[in-house]
């Protein structure tokens, strides 16, 4: 008869709150990522009745990336002075209410402000979450929080379509355009997730009422174990870190990734427009194929390629998919470019799969946690750079192929910033010492893991 193994009271604390608290964290990462790309549905819509044109649009998706990045920091350090429950929460309530004002947009000025607001109103929550999970989880269970947490992200790209196009069938009823009904119904959802959220999420360890008085101990005493460890790494100035080649070179990479992916998302359903008779529904349904073939083949490549010792050849054949997917897009037909549109996504999607892990190898274990919060909050601005260069490109030629072409040179260019990233990091004038961050195996440094609580690594 084989033994009965009883969990002890920290890991029965984690799966509590795994239980308890990712459910609703996901779903709020949905509606996250739904809220910030639905407006890549409704271009034709605002030029029509507002007057966007294609650079105003593409300047206006990139503004949230400006509001964001600016107040990023100064929201995770008031999640940490309200704690999460209150701040989170309050986070995505205010993103509602952008998304339901951005319903009433009757002029360009009023886009380019509340998508500006609405990176204000959404700064700290990819982060704050994260940063929620150091506050509740030791570094040995926090990889596999942080792996669910992200398939929500993964999730949003699929769902996203078929739900915004459905909201758009709306159109005439009540006498409101259907974009009109799309912000409202979404910003609304948004908001009442909000509130039930309020009754969900649980600041501190202490006073969960669903863990007992060994279980709380349990997980508090690995939690201040964890964080003791974190206080003894040294502090380096991001100037310092800026020239550091490595890291410099990481961003680069990054930044060239954003640039590609970024677009993808914001630009895909006017790609998919082009193929002409089609309903908001199936401009939704098509735009939702590159995603599901992109997270099918993302998971697919993780399980190969974890216990791979060097990531980068991976991660250079991801990007030539990329490159190679953007440049056939302009060619051909609609329906052949979604095809290469496909391709392209699942090249981003794989690129930003093997990225971080070979990253994190590639860094001084002294300054792998600041270097990689580096590297993810200035890479992030092609999300600002990627949809403003595909507006104005697409206003002065009249077609979307120089964006298309640039969009391949990016990933050329992160193919050869890839070739250049040393495996392993050697001695560094930013962190001295002889530790560095082993390429093999698939798991992170602890030193490593829930830092990126400074930028968006989606």
């Amino acid at each position: 008869m084989s033994e009965v193994v009883i969990p002890d009271a920290e890991g029965r604390a984690v799966g509590k709150f795994l239980r308890r608290m990712l459910p609703i964290l996901v779903l709020m990462l949905l509606i996250n990522q739904m809220d910030r790309t639905n407006v890549g549905f409704v271009q034709d819509e605002l030029r029509a009745d507002v007057g966007v044109s294609a650079t105003a649009y593409g300047l206006g998706a990139g503004l949230f990336f400006i509001g964001y990045a600016l107040f990023e920091v100064p929201s995770n350090m008031l999640l940490e002075r309200f704690g999460a429950r209150v701040w989170l929460t309050r986070i995505m309530i205010t993103w509602g209410l952008v998304i339901v004002a951005m319903c009433f947009i009757h002029n360009v000025w009023m886009f380019y402000g509340l998508r500006f607001l609405l990176g204000v109103a959404e700064a700290g929550f990819f982060p704050g979450v994260l940063l929620y999970f150091t506050q509740w989880l030791p570094d040995s269970s926090r990889g596999r929080a942080s792996a669910i947490f992200l398939g929500g992200s993964a999730t949003a790209y699929i769902v996203t379509g078929p739900i915004t196009g459905a909201l758009l069938e709306l159109h005439g009823v009540g006498g409101f355009a259907g974009w009109r009904w799309m912000f409202a119904l979404e910003g609304m959802l948004s908001i009442v997730v909000g509130f039930v959220a309020g009754f969900f999420l649980v600041s501190r360890i202490q006073d969960a009422p669903w863990l007992t008085a060994e279980e709380k101990d349990a997980l508090s005493a690995a939690v201040a174990r964890d964080e003791e460890a974190r206080s003894r790494a040294p502090r380096v100035s991001r100037l310092k870190l800026l020239i550091h080649p490595q890291v410099a070179l990481l961003t680069t990479v990054f930044f060239a990734m954003a640039l590609t992916g970024y677009a993808i998302t914001f630009w895909l359903p006017s790609l998919v427009e082009e193929i002409g008779g089609l309903s908001p529904f199936q401009v939704g349904l098509l735009s939702a194929i590159p995603w599901i073939c992109a997270v099918i083949a993302m998971y697919s490549m993780s399980h190969f390629t974890d216990r791979a010792p060097d990531r980068r050849p991976f991660l250079a054949i991801a990007l030539v998919l990329s490159a190679t997917g953007t440049f056939l897009a302009t060619l051909g037909s609609p329906w052949f470019g979604l095809a290469a549109i496909t391709l392209a996504a699942v090249g981003g999607k794989c690129a930003a799969t093997l990225f971080w892990p070979m990253a994190q190898s590639g860094l001084d274990l002294k300054i792998a946690a600041p270097g990689l919060a580096v590297v993810n909050s200035i890479g992030n601005l092609g999300g600002f750079v990627s949809p403003t260069l595909f507006g104005y490109l697409k206003d002065t030629t009249g077609t979307t192929n120089g964006g298309l072409y640039t969009l391949s040179a990016a990933s050329l260019l992160a193919v050869a910033g890839v070739a250049l990233i040393r495996r392993t990091g050697g001695g560094s004038d930013l962190g001295s010492g002889s530790g560095s961050a082993s390429g093999s195996g698939s798991g992170e440094p602890a030193s490593v893991k829930g830092q990126l609580a400074t930028g968006d690594a989606r």
